[in-house]
């Protein structure tokens, strides 16, 4: 017989996990995976204690703690935000604390802005090489490009416009420019090109296929995994190829090294490269700066520097004209007597001289992508090509043409013209 309390059905208890309770403005998830506040930004620092401790008594720092600092600092860093508090890259902070500190030493006297206008490039292209050999993404060049702009528009803004020199309409073209160099400037940060890289079930081609590949040297990317056959530049027909260097030739263990990305774990198509910095392969990569310059952002980035060298040499003009009045823009930049009478004409004239030193820079940089265009090279290939000794050089350098893809000005500057849009695949036999 069955008890009628043995009829009762039992409730199976749910293991109920713990809600974690929503964050504040200024909370956050530490490194650790504790909870923490941005006001408790300066408790418990054991590691920059022990800095301090060491630099007080003249005991040198070892890496290991000026990494450990490094890392306490960059997870503390944060600003309050909706949902919890958002860490801030430590990049970023350089540029925005000691530009305006030495632009405005700068303008004290004509011996200090010599001084420091000279340092300033030096410094920026001392940190360039130190990142770049390190491979490591940072966020100072870019936060000096956008703030460097930001800035000198607001001395423009306060300094300048208030003398009665400068038009309305002056001020709306300055304006647009502005604003179309940061359009040009989001348009370039985009997808560069980034190959897709396959699922890790085909990962990896497998010794039998690289032996294959290297005996007959007649097997085509379409039958590796991996392989992207998309992009009118990378899938070129051998019209387009007479010489055949985009084919693997038989038994070349060094062009199937040239064409499989041991990181990605796929065959790159012609023309693309490993960015070290992004740590994925992009179609016809060019260059990496401020952002990965490849197939689908080339375009983008040669028009904002185009944007900037006509905003910048106008601002420049407008400037010039109202400080040094009656002169030629090219004599007040050099000769301007009295300017360092009043601070706003001395701070005036620094950005002048900054914007100048800059846009020289960019309009170097703009010419060197000019030229490239016009031969059909990468400024990659341009390296490879001058490390290798294997490019034609002109003009003590400044040239270098591989002579690889050069198929003639228009038509190099046609295929330039059409970079990124999405072109029919061509046949299986064709494609790189």
């Amino acid at each position: 017989m069955t008890h009628k309390g043995s009829m009762k059905p039992v409730k199976k208890k749910k293991s109920e996990e713990p809600e974690l309770e929503p964050l504040c403005c200024c909370e956050y998830i530490d490194r650790n995976g504790e909870k923490n506040h941005v006001a408790a930004c300066l408790c418990d620092c054991q590691d920059l204690d022990e800095g301090c401790d060491r630099w007080i008594t003249c005991k040198s720092l070892q890496p290991e703690t000026c990494e450990r600092i490094m890392d306490t600092i960059s997870d503390r860093l944060r600003i309050p935000w909706l949902r919890g508090a958002k860490k801030v890259n430590i990049s970023i902070i350089p540029p925005l604390v000691l530009l305006p500190v030495f632009l405005h030493v700068a303008s004290w006297h004509f011996l200090l802005g010599v001084v420091v206008l000279t340092s300033l490039p030096v410094l920026a292209l001392w940190y360039y090489y130190l990142t770049h050999r390190r491979k490591e993404q940072t966020l100072f060049f870019l936060s000096l490009g956008l703030f460097s702009l930001g800035y000198m528009y607001y001395v423009f803004l306060q300094e300048v416009v208030p003398k009665g020199r400068v038009g309305p309409v002056q001020l709306a073209v300055l304006t647009c420019g502005l604003f179309l160099i940061l359009l040009a400037l989001h348009r370039a940060k985009k997808n560069p090109g980034y190959l897709s890289i396959p699922a890790s079930s085909d990962r990896s081609l497998s010794s039998s296929q690289l032996e294959c590949l290297n005996r007959k040297g007649q097997e085509k990317t379409k039958g590796f995994p991996g392989a992207d056959t998309s992009g009118s530049l990378n899938n070129r027909t051998v019209k387009d190829d007479p010489k055949g260097s985009s084919r693997l030739p038989a038994g070349s263990p060094t062009k199937v090294k040239e064409d499989w990305c041991a990181k990605c774990q796929l065959v790159r198509p012609a023309r693309a490269w490993h960015c070290r910095i992004c740590g994925i392969c992009v179609r016809r990569m060019d260059h990496h700066c401020v952002c990965c310059v490849g197939e689908s952002n080339h375009q983008a980035f040669i028009l904002a520097l185009l944007i900037f060298l006509l905003t910048s040499v106008y601002g420049i003009t407008l400037t010039l004209d109202t400080i040094c009045r009656d002169r030629s823009v090219f004599t007040a930049l050099f000769y301007c007597p009295g300017v360092y009478a009043n601070y706003s004409s001395a701070l005036s004239f620094t950005c002048v001289w900054y914007s100048v030193i800059v846009t020289a820079g960019m309009a170097y940089i703009f010419l060197i992508q000019l030229i490239n265009i016009s031969y059909n090279v990468t400024e990659r290939e341009v390296q490879q090509a001058l490390r290798q000794k294997t490019g034609r050089r002109l003009l003590c350098g400044l040239i270098v043409d591989t002579g690889q893809y050069n198929r003639g000005f228009l038509r190099n500057w046609h295929q330039f013209s059409t970079l990124g849009t999405r072109a029919f695949h061509h046949p299986a036999e064709d494609i790189v």
